[in-house]
């Protein structure tokens, strides 16, 4: 009786180990991670913010929460002129550390193309991982320690999904913001090319965001969807952005262009007409179907697309539409990659990896990449700041 027992256990033990190996090979071969308990800061909620709400055309509420459960938490909030430089800063908890920048009217909607001969840092999918973000810039010289702009008149492109699945969401749109200001007054650029996850927080849609922005709109006694929307001084600044363009011969957007969006015949700056019109909605499928459709649909549209990773997809149809838009590569994010990479004998580069999460470690552990280019060639970038050529 008790061989049978040891023989049992034996069985059963080695079941469990087998498939445990399974899963773990599956997991790593997915690009997968497990991640750890959060730490403790991630609920902190103290100096949250700045949330800045538009009352009308020329005043905005500017609130940071403050308190804690124990003692109970309020908005601390200040009317102000939008004519009118407000300084504000940004609390991160996890450090702790703070940002200041300067709340100005909204900038206007950027031109869809670009052409000099600067350089050109993109990344993508960083999902309010704003220290990640932060030391990224640090590492490859696009800021100082300061947090200063220090890239000169290169490009700076974020690829979209620059939001949810975080804790630092707001952290990392306002560092944005301030790091689009210096780099205007120094001739650079910041290029915030909307994801998917800004389309859906933009429409209300807050179910892929941390259950942090739950508590956040509790306290500011809104509804959770209204956080960035149209009352949203964020919500307003991001729905200035556009969803495709194109630098020094190059496209960037996030999912990717379906080729069938040539039978359109639409011009860069139309497409993300479109796209905006449509930032505020979430997209359904219509009866009837035509050029909106197709650019907004969470199948074929450019925000949305994954059909270059797909085996089923014609390499062949890239070279006349990349000619249609005067481009010779696309790059986009959304679709997770093991490495940065070059697609189609260069015609894609795909740069959404697993980037660190703030405030939660995981394993196996994660390093940012994004891709550099410079002179016309591509490069690898590492997060320690060290480049290999593609």
């Amino acid at each position: 009786m008790k061989t049978r027992i040891i023989t049992y256990l034996k069985h059963v033990i080695g079941t469990f180990i087998s498939l445990l190996v399974i899963g773990l090979l599956v997991l790593l071969s997915l690009n997968g991670s497990i991640g750890g308990s959060l730490d403790s800061k991630a609920k902190e909620l103290h100096n949250e913010g700045p949330y800045v709400f538009l009352e009308n055309d020329s005043t905005a509420l500017i609130n940071y929460l403050k308190g804690n459960k124990t003692d109970g938490f309020r908005c601390s909030t200040q009317r102000v002129a939008l004519k009118d430089r407000q300084a504000l800063s940004c609390y991160f908890a996890l450090e702790p550390s703070t940002f200041n920048f300067t709340l100005e009217n909204l900038p206007a909607v950027p031109p869809a193309s670009y052409t000099d001969q600067e350089r050109i840092l993109a990344i993508s999918d960083i999902e309010s991982g704003f220290q990640t973000f932060r030391d990224f810039l640090i590492a490859h010289g696009v800021i100082n320690k300061q947090l200063q702009w220090t890239f000169g008149k290169g490009h700076l492109v974020l690829v979209g999904d620059f939001m949810d699945r975080g804790n630092s969401a707001t952290q990392v749109l306002w560092f944005i913001y301030k790091l689009e200001q210096e780099a205007q007054k120094l001739g650079g650029q910041v290029h915030f090319i909307l994801g998917n996850h800004e389309l859906k927080n933009l429409a209300g849609n807050y179910l892929a965001a941390s259950k942090k922005y739950l508590g956040v709109a509790t306290i500011l006694e809104i509804n959770p969807g209204l956080l960035w929307g149209k009352n949203s001084f964020l919500g307003q600044w991001i729905a200035t952005k556009n969803s495709i363009e194109r630098i020094n011969g190059t496209l960037f957007t996030h999912g990717g262009m379906h080729p069938d969006i040539t039978t359109y015949n639409l011009e860069l700056s139309t497409i993300n007409n479109i796209a905006r019109e449509n930032y505020f909605q979430g997209y359904y499928p219509r009866t009837t179907q035509g050029a909106s459709d197709f650019i907004n649909s969470t199948k074929t549209g450019i925000s949305w697309y994954r059909g270059y990773f797909k085996s089923d997809f014609q390499p062949e149809k890239l070279g006349p539409m990349l000619q249609k838009y005067q481009a010779k590569q696309i790059v986009v994010g959304h679709t997770i990659q093991r490495r940065v990479q070059k697609l189609y004998d260069g015609q894609v580069y795909a740069i959404d990896v697993k980037h660190p999460k703030d405030y939660q470690s995981n394993w196996p552990s994660k390093s940012s990449e994004g891709l550099l280019i410079k002179d016309g060639k591509f490069f690898r970038a590492f997060s320690d700041g060290t480049l290999e050529a593609l």
